[in-house]
């Protein structure tokens, strides 16, 4: 089932706008928490590459920097991205982080070799909110349907058909690939979901064709409820 219930796209000079809505099925939410200087996840990140949105699946890979020290620096790490998996050892209560570690729907998922994205299990289609995302320009606005509770969710802007040839550390002289890659990430605050809410990004000057997703969370920020991904093409 696609994950979009309606999508328009149309292009001026000056400005390019398109927006997409979520259906009645929400998607799972796969995060890959890797790193180029880790020789276990390669297989991770080809796993995750073969993940579809289409599928039902949104795919995001959160790459880490703790494993640089052994000589080579993972150029896609962030302390953001470093610090969204300690966010999730700490609600998961684990006792530490590691690499490669899946987190689907918001716990930690250890099947995942061979799994493909039909046999991952979707959100809750009762504990999802209806969500829309629009981009006018540089500017991406979140549009989240009334629930019930406290909401709060992530910003994450992906990319696709990165490389690296690795000279150092654990995986020295191998060629990686990457899909789903979160080059930028950004929390939202809580809100009361009584209501309707809105929350808007700006992108970088460099983000045409990029992807952006929007996961709407519980109120800690850890376990996604709904989750949407727009492409301007």
């Amino acid at each position: 089932m696609a994950l979009l219930a309606s999508a328009a796209v149309s292009h001026s000079a000056s400005a390019q706008t398109c927006e997409a809505s979520t259906g009645p099925q929400p998607p799972a939410v796969v995060e890959l928490y890797t790193s180029e200087g880790c020789s276990s996840c390669p297989p991770a990140d080809r796993w995750l590459s073969g993940l579809k949105e289409q599928d039902g699946v949104v795919a995001l890979a959160f790459h880490v920097s703790y494993w640089d020290h052994l000589g080579w620096l993972d150029r896609f790490a962030t302390p953001q991205t470093t610090a969204r998996q300690h966010q999730i050892k700490a609600a998961l209560g684990g006792r530490y982080v590691y690499t490669p570690q899946v987190v689907l729907n918001g716990q930690d998922h250890r099947n995942w070799p061979g799994q493909t994205a039909q046999q991952l299990p979707r959100l809750p289609a009762a504990q999802a909110p209806g969500l829309r995302l629009r981009r006018e320009g540089h500017q991406v606005t979140a549009h989240i349907a009334a629930s019930s509770g406290q909401l709060a969710g992530y910003w994450a802007v992906l990319r696709d058909g990165l490389s690296s040839r690795v000279t150092r550390g654990e995986n020295a002289g191998e060629h990686l690939k990457h899909d789903h890659v979160v080059g930028l990430y950004r929390p939202v605050p809580a809100w009361s979901a009584a209501q309707a809410h809105s929350v808007q990004l700006d992108l970088p000057a460099a983000a045409s064709g990029l992807r952006v997703a929007f996961v709407v969370t519980d109120s800690g920020g850890n376990r996604p409820v709904q989750a949407l991904v727009l492409r301007c093409s």
